[in-house]
């Protein structure tokens, strides 16, 4: 029997080389006259604020420029970009770059809708109503923001990471275009791409999992694995990108449905506490989680090493899923990712209280595949350390 299960995602999903600059024509088709527009502070050596400028004047579209996007974004930036697009009376909003850049221009138009405060959206279910139309455009391959219900921002007076889930966040249009992410070097595309790699293997193992989800998170897996050492060290490779690009937005579908798992409460309190960035922080303890979940999902193990390329041949179910963690391991090697959690100034005393604020994180430990105690908690840091 197959356990009953609803999929949704965005309303619409457009792919393919250079349909960024088919930009202004979805604006238009979404009834919009004056789009506020959330881009990445340091997408400007890039050129493509300018184009998105261009795009939108040459469709006689005049739109409002709000460059303020940081990595980890602070809560106040959400009421700040909501405050200004109620000023300039704009009627869409279009989120240009990495994550926290579409985390942010998703909660902006929800915010300017509903004339609401960002502290009091925080949690599941408490957007009371739909926002501005939205258009998320990905400049990374990574985060899966644009397909989404989620954005996350940091709360730096509490030292955490709390996130606004609601169906109203869910964006109307997610625009995908490979040739965005070629500017993007090395070091990024290693860790948005393990990040990406994280939200497969997460949602393929949520207990939450369904037919379709597993169908998107298995093939995402096997993309990425595929496609991340040439977009690492061939970056300019727009065929890898592609395909990167299009397991990074496969990955976002499965966790939109599936969920995450424990790997992202525990990286939380690393971002709130120590500024670590969310896909590094996923990254370090990707595999101490993957080692720690084994035995609650032994043949889905197998599976993900059999995606990966791992011929586990007549191995013993155990040795056969280890292969999955080997396969993960060795990829993080391969893309030249070598940090630790010592590198970041974490200290072995900080994992009791980095367990006990991790328990908060309640929705992805919920769809773990084992659960997770307070100790497993602190011996899963220790292991990642």
């Amino acid at each position: 029997m197959v356990k009953p299960f609803a999929f949704t995602g965005a309303k619409r999903i457009v792919f393919g080389r250079a349909a960024f600059d088919g930009l202004a024509g979805q604006v238009r088709d979404l009834k919009g006259s004056r789009p506020f527009v959330v881009v990445d502070r340091n997408l400007a050596a890039t050129g493509i604020p300018g184009r998105l400028d261009a795009l939108l004047k040459d469709a006689d579209l005049k739109s409002v420029l709000f460059d303020r996007a940081e990595a980890e974004p602070r809560l106040e930036l959400a009421d700040a970009g909501a405050q200004a697009a109620l000023k300039a009376k704009c009627d869409l909003v279009v989120g240009v770059g990495g994550g926290s850049a579409m985390d942010l221009a998703k909660a902006v138009a929800v915010l300017a809708a509903n004339r609401g405060r960002a502290a009091d959206y925080l949690g599941l279910g408490k957007v009371p109503g739909p926002g501005l139309p939205t258009i998320m455009v990905p400049t990374t391959a990574g985060t899966g923001s644009e397909v989404t219900f989620t954005a996350v921002f940091m709360r730096k007076s509490l030292k955490k990471k709390e996130g606004m889930n609601s169906p109203y966040l869910y964006p109307d249009v997610a625009l995908l275009d490979p040739l965005l992410t070629l500017s993007l070097p090395p070091g990024p595309t290693a860790t948005t791409g393990i990040d990406a790699l994280c939200h497969a293997i997460e949602s393929f193992t949520s207990i939450n999992a369904s037919p379709m989800s597993e169908l998107l998170s298995l093939e995402a897996i096997g993309l990425i694995a595929e496609n991340l050492r040439t977009c690492v060290h061939d970056g300019g490779n727009v065929e890898a990108r592609e395909q990167m690009l299009l397991g990074s937005l496969y990955a976002g579908l499965g966790l939109a449905n599936a969920g995450v798992t424990a790997v992202h409460s525990l990286s939380y309190p690393l971002g709130g506490r120590y500024g670590i960035p969310h896909g590094m922080a996923n990254t370090l303890l990707l595999p101490a989680v993957m080692a720690y979940n084994l035995p609650g999902a032994l043949e889905k193990f197998t599976i993900i090493a059999e995606a990966m390329g791992e011929i586990p041949d007549d191995l013993p179910l155990r040795e056969s899923a280890c292969l999955a963690i080997e396969a993960v391991e060795t990829l993080i090697e391969d893309c030249g990712i070598t940090e630790t959690l010592g590198d970041f100034d974490v200290r072995e005393e900080d994992f009791p209280t980095l367990a006990d604020a991790a328990l908060t994180v309640a929705r992805p430990l919920a769809n773990n595949p084992r659960k997770v105690t307070r100790e497993d908690a602190i011996q899963i840091y220790r292991d990642a350390f």
